[in-house]
């Protein structure tokens, strides 16, 4: 590694100038060095290749399985996952049907106590899950727990869904799946001066509604019912709106970097640098060449969480705000009701409306801090609900994205096909 100025003077500098940047209820940690940033280049570590082949598609091995079921996972596994945790497995064990479960190693009991943000993650899944069938001709007929619902504050070894593929000339193919493989999370900034068209918004709104053409269901099925969503935006025209957005999301945000158990929760399943990032290949990951010098350096402390007036927090609560300050729009989800059954429906509709968001050439990202059910956060939810329209009904906000025109950006690293299959 080569370096513009002297370790004797760089490091200090650069142990002043720690930051840390977290993405939408996504959090990673970057090292801001004002040392140059061509003096780190020879440390700049680009994003392990084997870690995004899943973004690829199927390879040859899993197109050539004569089990279709392997090459409709392939898809699956691209769904969207809060923190990246990717706690879907499917049971193999039963001919023309996959059992999916949840890996209980891989929950957010801090940020996500009630797991309805883990349910949303199922949900995602099995939707892809569905398009991916279609494109095979297999109607997948879908029930949801089927050795009953989870409680409303904990998940159980119970299965979440079984899905039975049958095979059926009339499906009809979902024109969404083909933007599965360019649908990321963009937590970068927005350009502000550039409003999102009428035409996106209702592209995005009828994305939540059930397809035209359904899958035929059996008996006790529970496959693509209606998504009981409500879907809202705000845009440049909502001037007030907009900054009221703006001003929970910001709040949602410093409370979540100055609560230490809710941010140290992200700091667990950080990736710093390549190595780190091809052996786990799930979680939060920073290719950033500082902070890969501060980790090789012994600087980079992920054992701690830095305090309120830390320039580490103040910092960030500035970069975020600069990021909702270039944000032209918001998008909201609401269903009346928060059963483990809606839970799962919103999120396929969720990720629905991001795939056609991808089709219109909008990025978008998750601001899942102020939906979060811990104590701490009392005030946002109850002001994100409140600026929605979701109370006082007793509704629930499933879902709050930013929404904007972006440089497209890196995927997120997906683990092994494999690592997902239980036989």
């Amino acid at each position: 590694m080569t370096t513009s100025h002297p370790p004797s003077t760089a490091i200090p500098l650069q142990r002043r100038r720690f930051i840390r940047i977290l993405g939408g209820g996504a959090a990673s940690t970057i090292a801001a060095a004002t040392v140059a940033t061509t003096g780190l280049s020879a440390c700049s570590q680009a994003m392990p290749s084997e870690a995004i082949e899943a973004w690829r598609g199927p390879g040859a091995s899993v197109a050539n399985n004569p089990d279709v079921r392997h090459w409709l996972l392939s898809y699956a596994i691209l769904a969207p996952h809060s923190h990246n945790l990717q706690s879907w497995v499917a049971d193999l064990g039963t001919p023309n049907q996959i059992t999916l479960y949840c890996d209980l190693k891989r929950l957010l009991p801090q940020t996500d106590p009630l797991s309805r943000q883990i349910m949303m993650s199922h949900g995602t899944f099995l939707e892809l899950l569905d398009m991916a069938a279609r494109e095979r001709g297999l109607r997948a007929e879908t029930t949801l727990f089927p050795q009953g619902a989870f409680g409303p504050t904990a998940l159980d070894a119970r299965p979440v869904a079984t899905v039975r593929l049958v095979p059926d000339a009339t499906v009809q193919k979902d024109p969404l799946f083909a933007h599965i493989l360019q649908r990321h999370t963009n937590r970068s900034r927005y350009d502000i001066g550039r409003a999102i068209p009428a035409s996106a918004w209702a592209a995005m709104s009828a994305a939540a509604a059930t397809p035209p053409s359904p899958s035929a269901v059996s008996a006790g099925a529970t496959t693509r019912m209606p998504a009981p969503v409500r879907v809202g935006f705000t845009g440049l025209e909502h001037g007030a709106a907009l900054t009221e957005h703006r001003r929970i999301a910001l709040q949602a945000w410093r409370i979540e970097l100055t609560v230490p158990r809710t941010i140290m929760e992200s700091f667990d399943v950080l990736r710093v640098g390549a190595s780190e990032i091809a052996a786990h290949r799930d979680g939060l990951s920073i290719t950033s060449p500082m902070v890969v010098a501060m980790e090789r350096l012994g600087l980079f402390d992920r054992t701690r969480a830095p305090a309120p007036e830390d320039y580490a927090t103040t910092s960030q609560i500035q970069d975020f705000d600069a990021k909702l300050s270039s944000t032209p729009g918001f998008l909201w989800m609401v269903t009346p009701g928060n059963d483990r059954a809606t839970q799962v429906n919103a999120g396929r509709a969720y990720v629905r409306v991001q795939l056609a968001a991808t089709a219109q050439g909008l990025a978008m990202q998750p601001l899942s801090q102020a939906l979060q059910e811990y104590a701490e956060q009392r005030q946002p939810y109850a002001d994100i609900h409140a600026l929605t329209g979701a109370q006082p009904s007793g509704a629930t906000v499933q879902m709050w994205v930013r929404v904007g025109y972006a440089p497209a950006v890196e995927p997120a690293p997906r683990r092994r096909l494999q690592d997902f299959i239980r036989t």
